[in-house]
């Protein structure tokens, strides 16, 4: 079974950045579209961009645009989300979400498979 734990959440003032990894055990992330999601409180679940299985293709929603970036390792072992320029408004959990459709073509807020417990990004001054 396939199991997914995020790290790299924390405090950051606006304007700094973050970057979050996702570490596959259990087997590799191989083939599998990749995809963040973020939570904020009294806020419906959303996902903010994705990579397709075959790592030709990235899906963004418009809040991530020019400011995010999803990559994956050679190993395929683990997944990364670069937070740039972050705001206050970025304050979420964020989880990172692996699917076994998607291979060519992702979408950010479509069906996974697999999720992770979540970190918390807090942006704050």
């Amino acid at each position: 079974q396939l199991q997914l734990v995020e790290s790299g959440g924390g405090l950051v003032q606006p304007g700094g950045s973050l970057r979050l990894s996702c570490a596959a055990s259990g087997g590799t992330l191989d083939y599998y579209s990749i995809a963040w999601f973020r939570q904020a409180p009294g806020k419906e679940r959303e996902g903010v961009i994705c990579i397709s299985g075959n790592g030709g293709g990235t899906k963004y929603a418009d809040s991530a645009k020019g400011r995010f970036t999803i990559s994956r390792d050679n190993a395929e072992t683990t997944a990364y989300l670069q937070m740039n320029d972050l705001k206050p408004e970025d304050t979420a959990v964020y989880y990172c979400a692996v699917g076994l459709f998607g291979y060519r073509v992702c979408n950010p807020g479509g069906h996974y498979d697999y999720w992770g417990q979540g970190t918390q990004v807090t942006v704050s001054s």
